[in-house]
């Protein structure tokens, strides 16, 4: 069996399989994980025309962009409220208390190009809408409002806000300016991380940080010489480049290993008013939602954490519960007529049943229309391949257009698979890849969902090689680093795109 053939991941032919990887694997060891080929379409691409590089909590900037989108959907609202009613009753005060606890704190990319900008803003108000609206109609409040100031908010708050946006965007540089002039920067290490902080300073604008070089003890021969950033002298020189240049910031950029050197630096620097800001190299290629914390006072930095944490988390599962329900009470109809021609096409039970793995890597059963002969769920599982004599005629027809995986919005509502997430494998399949593919076992730190982002970017269907699994998980990882809501909705908008078209399930 080469490693192009087709796996089968049974796990009594485990060994050999292994032995045909690891010799592939030994040829590429050399290879770290920085060196693989880019992701056709990275949600680190995406994140970056969405999040970009934050103002910084000193920035004037940073307040006008917390409260402008709260602020624009409350205001919006009372206008309405005023125009049509004449006065702003107690429900749309206690409306404006709901909007302003779900859209606090606001993000409007500021530092984005404004179609991006306008992207997220209509994004997440469709989101936030959406909410508002299954709570009126399940609590019933929604008859306490008038129906044409609901109807004309729908779009008049993100058209408010569009708005707002592009005021502040035509403000800002006076803004700026009433903070006085841009602090003057000062990177010690002109390495990696170095430059790349560099390059975010000037790749964002409003920054109020004016980067004046670099000081490193390495000749500039030694140094990137592609680098458009200026070599202002050595560790030495250090304190009389921070006097003369007035260097108000320093930011260390050197490795780990060099503790006694970052020891003196910071030695010498309490002899200065400089503030002083440490770029951590943490010897981690494949960081996982990275950011300081604190554990009983003492402070941490995470290395690999579930980006579903805190309000996040919130936000995530308020979502699938949302959209399961409203995907179930359209497609009722057709999930009766899938399961009436299921029973029909063959002998067996209508929904399949087989075990995963879910999140923190625990086991959950997740529910599917059969669509085999067979219905394996053992420690030898078979991928269904092209022509596969198993699969059912009406199970060809399902797997194609991913029917089959209707039953699962109910595993959603369950709680155990998100309706976005890396999509679950067999046990048998994850403990064979678990062992051949490094980080594997990382995109269980969510739950799994029914489409993901790699699903999208290529990787639906039968995964033959061991190249196609690792862009599986590569995509999987690149979704857990860079998740946020409008890129869940994106998934999903792709997905329903790729179902009228992809022939790649079967």
């Amino acid at each position: 069996m080469s490693l192009r053939s087709r796996i089968t991941c049974s796990v009594s032919s485990r060994s050999s399989m292994s032995a045909i990887v690891h010799r592939r694997l030994a040829r590429s060891r050399c290879r770290s994980a920085m060196s693989r080929a880019p992701l056709g379409l990275s949600a680190a691409a995406l994140s970056k025309r969405s999040k970009p590089v934050s103002l910084g909590t000193d920035n004037l900037l940073s307040f006008f962009e917390t409260f402008i989108g709260p602020s624009s959907f409350i205001l919006s609202l009372w206008g309405l409220a005023y125009y049509y009613e004449g006065a702003i009753q107690s429900p749309y005060l206690i409306l404006s208390i709901l909007v302003f606890a779900l859209s606090f704190p606001g993000h409007t990319k500021l530092q984005s190009v404004f179609f991006s900008e306008v992207f997220h803003i209509v994004m997440n108000w469709a989101w936030l809408a959406g909410m508002l609206l299954i709570i009126g109609f399940a609590s019933g409040y929604i008859h306490d409002f008038s129906k044409p100031v609901l109807y004309a908010w729908l779009w008049v708050a993100p058209l408010t806000k569009i708005g707002a946006c592009l005021v502040l965007r035509g403000a800002a540089p006076a803004l700026l300016k009433l903070q006085g002039p841009p602090r003057r920067a000062l990177i010690v290490g002109m390495n990696e991380q170095g430059l790349a902080l560099a390059t975010r300073i000037g790749d964002a604008p409003y920054s109020r940080l004016e980067l004046v070089g670099f000081v490193d003890n390495r000749s500039s021969e030694r140094l990137k010489p592609a680098s458009p950033h200026q070599l202002l002298g050595n560790l030495e020189q250090l304190l009389g480049l921070i006097l003369r240049e007035r260097i108000q910031i320093i930011y260390l950029s050197l490795p780990m290993t060099s503790q006694p050197r970052i020891l003196h630096i910071l030695e010498e620097l309490k002899d200065t008013t400089v503030s002083i800001y440490f770029v951590p190299d943490m010897f981690v290629t494949d960081l996982i939602q990275s950011h300081p914390d604190s554990v009983c006072g003492m402070p941490v930095i995470s290395v690999c954490e579930s980006p579903f944490q805190g309000i996040d988390g919130v936000i995530k599962r308020l979502s699938d519960i949302v959209l399961s329900l409203l995907i179930l009470i359209m497609i009722f109809p057709l999930l009766l007529v899938i399961a009436v021609a299921v029973k029909i096409g063959s002998a067996g039970p209508v929904i399949f049943k087989q075990r995963r793995c879910g999140e923190d890597g625990k086991e959950i059963v997740i529910y599917k229309f059969r669509s085999m002969s067979v219905t394996e769920d053992g420690d030898t599982i078979e991928q269904a391949k092209q022509n596969d004599a198993r699969v059912t005629r009406v199970g060809a027809f399902l797997r194609r257009t991913s029917l089959d995986e209707l039953p699962q919005f109910i595993n959603v509502l369950q709680g155990r698979m998100s309706i976005v997430g890396p999509r679950p494998h067999a046990i048998a399949h994850n403990e064979l890849y678990r062992k051949l593919i490094k980080g594997y076992m990382v995109r269980h730190k969510v739950k799994p969902g029914i489409t993901g982002w790699a699903q999208v970017n290529g990787y639906r269907g039968e995964t033959r090689t061991l190249d196609k699994m690792q862009g599986r998980i590569d995509y999987d990882l690149d979704y857990l680093r860079n998740w946020s809501l409008q890129l869940d909705l994106l998934i999903i908008l792709k997905t329903v795109r790729l179902l009228l078209k992809d022939q790649k399930a079967y």
